[in-house]
C-alpha cells in the first residue's frame, strides 16, 4: 500500500463538504497547517472540526472559520479567536465546549475502538444535560461517547514512508491520540524518511494507523502569545 503523497492538496483531495475532521496540536503547536492551507484553498464547507482549539483568527484553524468553512466545532478552548466569538455570538457557528480531559479520552477511546468512556467530568453541569449518569463506589460519572471522525490530520516531526510518525517534544500533544481515532489519518511530516531510518523506540505512532503521509513545507511555527522578560544586568 502507497501512503506517500505529494503534498497536502492532493492528500486532502478527497475530502468532501460536511465531513468531520480532527485536526491536531494544542495553540498553534504541532497544528497541520500545509493541510489547513489545502482545506482553505480547496473551499470544502459545513465542516465539524473537533480539536483542542479554534486557532487564531488569521492562522490554524481560524482561517477556515474565517472562509465560513466550518460548520461546528467542537473544542476545549476557544479564547484567542475573536472570528470565532462573533460567529458564536451571532448564530452562525455551532460549538460544543468539552474539558480538556474528556476530549483527549473520548479520541482515545475512538483508536481503541471503545463506544464509550465514562467520566466524573462535567457532573453537575451543563456539560451533564441530556446524558446518562451512573454510579461507581459511590461517585457520579457521566457517559460520553467516543468521537466518530472521517478524517484525522496530524502534524509530526518526522515520519517514514510507511507511516510511522515521530513528534517533536510539545508538539506530540493531541497529535498521537488523533492520529489513532480518524477512520482516515492523514499525516504532514517536516521530513520524511525510508523505513528503517527511524529507532522504533522512539516511534510514537505507529504506521498502522496512518493512511496517508507527506511531506510538508514553509512551516512558520507560529507562537501564540510571545511573552519576554528583560535580560538580568551583569
Amino acid at each position: 500500500m502507497n501512503k506517500v503523497f505529494k503534498n497536502a492538496g492532493e492528500a486532502i483531495e478527497s475530502i468532501a463538504d460536511n465531513a468531520v475532521i480532527m485536526l491536531g496540536g494544542f495553540g498553534l503547536c504541532g497544528i497541520p497547517e500545509n493541510c489547513i492551507a489545502a482545506l482553505v484553498a480547496k473551499g470544502v464547507t459545513g465542516l465539524t472540526c473537533i480539536s483542542n482549539n479554534a486557532g487564531v483568527d488569521d492562522f490554524g484553524i481560524g482561517l477556515l472559520l474565517k472562509q465560513r468553512q466550518v460548520k461546528k466545532m467542537i473544542a476545549s478552548y476557544v479564547g484567542e479567536n475573536a472570528e470565532f466569538e462573533r460567529q458564536l455570538l451571532s448564530g452562525e457557528l455551532e460549538v460544543e465546549l468539552i474539558p480538556q480531559g474528556t476530549l483527549a479520552t473520548r479520541c482515545m477511546a475512538a483508536g481503541y475502538g471503545m463506544p464509550a468512556i465514562f467520566t466524573p467530568a462535567g457532573v453537575g453541569t451543563e456539560v451533564a444535560e441530556g446524558k446518562e449518569t451512573r454510579n461507581f463506589n459511590g461517585k457520579d460519572y457521566l457517559l460520553e461517547l467516543a468521537f466518530d471522525a472521517d478524517y484525522a490530520i496530524v502534524k509530526a516531526w518526522k515520519g517514514d514512508t510507511q507511516g510511522n510518525l515521530v513528534f517533536k517534544e510539545t508538539a506530540r500533544n493531541f497529535n498521537p491520540l488523533m492520529a489513532m481515532a480518524g477512520r482516515v489519518t492523514i499525516a504532514e511530516v517536516e521530513e520524511l524518511v525510508e523505513p528503517g531510518m527511524l529507532d522504533p523506540n522512539q516511534i510514537h505512532t505507529p504506521g498502522i494507523y496512518v493512511h496517508r503521509i507527506f511531506q510538508g513545507t514553509n512551516y512558520e511555527k507560529r507562537i501564540e502569545q510571545r511573552t519576554t522578560r528583560k535580560a538580568a544586568q551583569q
